[in-house]
């Protein structure tokens, strides 16, 4: 037997994001939403033990699972683990009242602001979720609202309605959500702000005919628990309209943003590009892709999240062409430095005290001539346009053995000294 009791419901939120609240608000706010929290929690606890029998219940047609209310209960408990981790951050935040100016701006802004929660994978495919990505784009209050919502509709559906909760208490929370419903139908489009007014509209009707009913003495309990399940369907329709859209815009402004910094380092790897293979023989022949070729940045949320992912394919593109053609360039002034050392160790092993090492006429000539004349090529290799990688490597090696086969310890201990 489950033992019933009032559902949750959002309280309030106060301020505004970036605006400090006063600390009697904040501390208000934080009460009630403790509150919901630990009522919300013990709610879905019930809902899913009703949820799971009915799961069994239904296997054997297959109308369970995952659209069925199971599925809405776990969307659910995302919902509710995303709200319990802001409370955490904001009681954090409020740190039992030591709060100064700029930590409740921090308040604010931890309620208004974005609240973001990785979903199951299998729930990001769920036209309910108010993301492409997996993620809740939504804030605080609206991922409670949210919440709020599909606990009704679940409720409705499981037959759970609360058994204590009077028709009036249940007629007042109706009444508070749609104005809430009335709130989100003023702002959506003109493209389906009608469609959403005529359900308001026949929402309104139906309370008024059971506020009537109820009035003249009738039993209206079987008329307003399907009232609460169409209503919360339609504030969580709009909700997640409304944090879908929003999503969107986001989408399209980031995808106008990489865009723009795609083109700009296309532009830059190309020139780079051209630098390499001007300077270098053999040069890297990777294609530099052009975001150009992708088109104007659509405004569809379907067809922005495409858009983005060719666009971090371009971006994979340019990395490795960046990569190769700067490691090239890379490489020859590592040749150019590396000889330049040789020659450095050369004047100490020879004495010479010239880095080309010419002749002086002493016992050393032979070496002399022999480092110097590895030298000279090495750099008229490398200083030529395009530069002979093979061959550069080959002298500046060359160097390099025929300095160590003439360097001794001693030579270099009075080298150094």
């Amino acid at each position: 037997m489950i033992a019933h009791a009032a559902t949750a419901i959002t309280p309030e939120p106060p301020g505004r994001i970036g605006v400090a609240i006063p600390p009697e608000d904040a501390l208000r706010y934080l009460e009630a939403l403790g509150a919901w929290r630990d009522q919300r929690r013990r709610e879905l606890d019930r809902l899913d033990e009703a949820a799971l029998a009915a799961t069994d219940r239904d296997s054997a047609t297959g109308t369970g699972g995952m659209t069925g209310p199971t599925g809405d209960v776990l969307l659910s408990m995302a919902l509710w683990k995303a709200v319990a981790d802001r409370h955490d951050l904001l009681m954090a935040t409020w740190d039992s009242g030591r709060v100064g100016q700029a930590e409740r701006e921090r308040l604010s802004t931890l309620i208004w602001g974005r609240l973001d929660a990785t979903l199951d994978p299998r729930l990001a495919q769920r036209p309910d979720v108010p993301s492409s990505s997996g993620a809740l784009a939504v804030s605080l209050p609206e991922a409670m609202r949210l919440s709020d919502a599909l606990a009704a509709s679940l409720r409705a559906r499981l037959s759970l309605d609360p058994a204590d909760a009077d028709v009036t208490n249940r007629l007042r929370q109706l009444r508070a959500q749609l104005e809430r419903v009335r709130d989100l139908v003023a702002v959506e489009p003109h493209d389906s702000r009608d469609a959403f007014s005529r359900k308001l509209t026949q929402l309104d009707e139906r309370l008024g005919e059971i506020v009537e009913k109820a009035k003249r003495g009738a039993d209206v309990g079987g008329l307003v628990g399907p009232l609460e399940a169409d209503a919360a369907r339609t504030e969580r329709d709009l909700i997640v309209g409304s944090a879908t859209r929003a999503e969107a815009a986001r989408d399209v402004t980031r995808a106008r943003e990489l865009r723009a910094e795609l083109e700009a380092r296309g532009a830059a790897i190309r020139d780079l590009a051209a630098r390499c293979v001007a300077t270098l023989s053999p040069a890297p022949r990777l294609a530099v892709p052009d975001v150009a070729a992708l088109g104007p940045v659509p405004q569809s949320a379907a067809a922005v999240g495409a858009y983005l992912a060719r666009l971090a394919t371009v971006s994979r593109a340019l990395n490795l062409a960046h990569a190769a053609y700067a490691t090239a360039l890379d490489e020859r002034s590592e040749l150019r430095g590396r000889l330049e050392a040789y020659a450095i160790k050369a004047t100490r092993v020879t004495g010479t005290g010239n880095v080309t090492g010419t002749a002086t006429g002493d016992a050393n000539d032979d070496t002399n001539d022999d480092l110097g004349e590895l030298f000279r090529r090495a750099q008229e290799v490398l200083a030529a346009k395009p530069a002979d990688m093979a061959r550069a490597r080959a002298l500046v090696a060359a160097h390099q053995a025929y300095l160590a086969s003439r360097s001794t310890p001693r030579d270099i201990t009075r080298g150094t000294r």
